[in-house]
């Protein structure tokens, strides 16, 4: 169903990263929905083609597009930005969802732990950005959009040591994105930067953040009404479709029960 606002953005090119899964599959989703042709990339590229296939036999508008990247490798992302730029002409929409979470405490945590998670939370989404903001520089866009999905805790320190360092990472994003709009203003361009910033989603990321502990996984997910990874889409959708000289700077979305 067209939403109202989003017209303008038919046919044009979205690219969304760590699209294999949870908030990312379902902007991506979303988007198509809408009649955006979507590069959704990820390592795991399988569940992308079968969402893209999903998306086709449901008669959606718009296409998406499975691309493989490893977002920790450089390498890998311009490659990426390349071969959308030969095929596609360019990226009109960014949006960096690709982030990831170890259970590295700050005293005791590994410094591969820290590297892994500074290198997609943080690097990945400023190469991603960057590259991003060339492309629509070289065609003359002056509406684009960088949607950066970043969490809560870029925003608050949750007495948690396993989460210490992630959080950290966060509130890198979170200046990253108000040093971008910063930028943009410079550039005298009209495009556009927006923090999305959601609390508890139940995804597979408490999975992936305590791999060997399932049960505290699930314990997180069952403690309360948690958000969907499409309320996080939805709230992408209202970002992308307000007027182009209304700048949302930041979304902060929590479960209703969520206390911190």
């Amino acid at each position: 169903m067209a939403r109202a606002g989003m017209e303008r953005w038919r046919d044009r090119l979205a690219l969304v990263t760590g699209a294999s899964v949870g908030i990312g599959a379902a902007v991506a989703r979303a988007l198509v929905l809408q009649g955006l042709k979507v590069v959704g990339c990820a390592r795991t590229v399988s569940n992308i083609e079968e969402l893209a296939a999903e998306c086709k036999s449901a008669g959606y508008p718009g296409t998406l597009i499975p691309y493989k990247c490893d977002l920790s490798s450089e390498e890998d992302i311009l490659s990426m930005f390349s071969a959308i730029r030969s095929q596609y002409g360019g990226v009109d929409i960014c949006v960096n969802n690709a982030g990831l979470a170890r259970p590295d405490s700050l005293l005791s945590g590994t410094t591969r732990g820290w590297k892994e998670m500074f290198n997609v939370n943080v690097l990945a989404l400023s190469i991603c950005t960057r590259e991003a903001y060339q492309s629509m520089r070289e065609r003359q866009v002056d509406d684009g959009h960088i949607i950066n999905i970043n969490s809560m805790s870029g925003h608050r320190v949750v007495p948690q040591s396993s989460t210490h360092f992630y959080s950290a990472t966060k509130y890198a994003v979170t200046a990253l994105t108000e040093g971008l709009r910063q930028e943009l203003r410079e550039t005298q361009t009209h495009i556009r930067a927006t923090n999305i910033s959601p609390g508890v989603v139940e995804t597979q990321f408490a999975f992936r953040l305590y791999d060997k502990e399932p049960e505290k996984a699930a314990a997180a997910y069952e403690q309360m009404k948690c958000l969907k990874p499409e309320d996080v889409a939805e709230a992408v959708l209202y970002v992308l479709s307000a007027p182009p000289h209304v700048q949302i700077g930041d979304i902060q979305m929590r479960p209703t029960e969520q206390v911190t």
